[in-house]
């Protein structure tokens, strides 16, 4: 069997893709899987990672619906993609064809239709893009990770929930587990832990808004764990160097560039503080932790902020949104939802009402139907 995977840009488009991918592998040992993508997106540094092969095309990274020359220029690279496409398709012979976002998708997909290959696309986020509304209907099959993507896709063929595949795991500890992970993260048993992050990427706004905490000295009641970002870590700590505060030495907080035992801390923390990509949607789920999300603005779609609502529904999460943010509003809805202990439990349990066991099973079980 030989299996053609469509995954560009960021993490939240790769990772569920390789996933996918090992699972197939281990279905089915003889099995040849090859990626495209872009050559300029997070997948040419993940898939080689992995152990794949990736074939990339040169690819705008998304064409607006303004009339411009650089606009004219990208929708003329797209069109030359589509030529490249056709010779990786041709020469690989998939039998089948799996995408799970980013622009790559396109292309891909309409030459897999014309071909007569089979299928199938996964859709993570409860608001499904622009690419997967528009192969709604030539598609085989689409694979959703919640349920209100489904009901927003009437015209597809077909549409079945998996969930979204993770590496996150819940960890089921108990309290003194839990503590003994935040004894190893330096921090105090008896004030709750904030865990704050907003990709990789990291965000300004975000940023901005707890440096002011961290300044106003306004979070004696809670510890906060930041995770801010490679590209912006270094500018936070000179911007706190600037008002005389060592990055390594601040009362209740501990930011690093990344964090690489995030299923401990995750599990281990009280409060989740983050933007609302489906991936951190699917993980907080997954360990059944309370959040606070501030949805990125300026998200396709704004998929986002409709993400944040499948939980806020539950009554697992609050929203503040971009344009409401700042230190004083999230500091109150900290201290609002950490002061009661059993509004946080509560919360908890409600966040794992949306958490989907089994899921890479499933999504293999529906991908063999398929190629059947």
């Amino acid at each position: 069997m030989k299996v053609l995977i469509s995954a560009a840009g960021t993490g939240g488009h790769i990772n569920p893709a390789i996933a996918i991918a090992n699972k197939i592998k281990q279905e089915n040992k003889t099995a040849q899987i090859t990626f495209v993508g872009t050559n300029h997106g997070l997948e040419n540094d993940l898939v080689p990672r992995a152990g794949y092969e990736l074939k990339t095309v040169d690819l705008p990274f998304g064409i607006s619906r303004q009339i411009s020359i650089t606009n004219i220029k990208k929708i003329l690279q797209t069109l030359k993609s589509y030529k490249d496409v056709k010779k990786i398709i041709k020469e690989f012979k998939p039998d089948l064809v799996i995408g799970t976002g980013g622009f790559i998708c396109g292309p891909v997909f309409m030459v897999a239709s014309k071909n007569k290959i089979p299928t199938v696309l996964h859709e993570s986020n409860s608001y499904p893009g622009l690419i997967v509304k528009m192969l709604s209907k030539k598609v085989d099959l689409i694979l959703t990770g919640f349920e209100d993507a489904k009901k927003r896709l009437p015209k597809a063929k077909k549409v079945v929930v998996t969930g979204t595949p993770t590496k996150i795991k819940n960890l089921k500890l108990n309290e003194v587990q839990k503590n003994e992970i935040k004894v190893k993260l330096e921090f105090n048993t008896k004030l709750p832990l904030v865990l704050i992050f907003a990709g990789s990427q990291g965000a300004e706004i975000i940023n901005k808004t707890l440096i002011n905490i961290i300044k106003n000295k306004i979070n004696e009641n809670y510890q906060i764990m930041w995770a801010a970002g490679p590209k912006q870590y270094d500018k936070i700590k000179e911007e706190l160097e600037n008002n005389n505060i060592n990055i390594n030495n601040i009362k209740n907080v501990k930011i690093v560039p990344y964090i690489y035992n995030m299923e401990d801390v995750l599990n281990s923390c009280d409060l989740v503080v983050a933007r609302s990509g489906a991936m951190t949607i699917t993980e907080i789920a997954k360990v059944g932790k309370p959040a606070i999300f501030i949805p990125l603005a300026i998200a396709a779609e704004n998929h986002q902020e409709f993400n944040a609502r499948v939980l806020q529904n539950q009554k697992a999460a609050e929203i503040i949104l971009e344009k409401e943010l700042n230190e004083n509003i999230l500091n109150e809805k900290i201290n609002n939802i950490i002061k009661d202990k059993s509004k946080l439990q509560q919360m908890g349990e409600n966040a794992k009402k949306i958490d989907i066991q089994d899921v890479e099973d499933k999504i293999y079980k529906e991908i063999s139907k398929v190629i059947k």
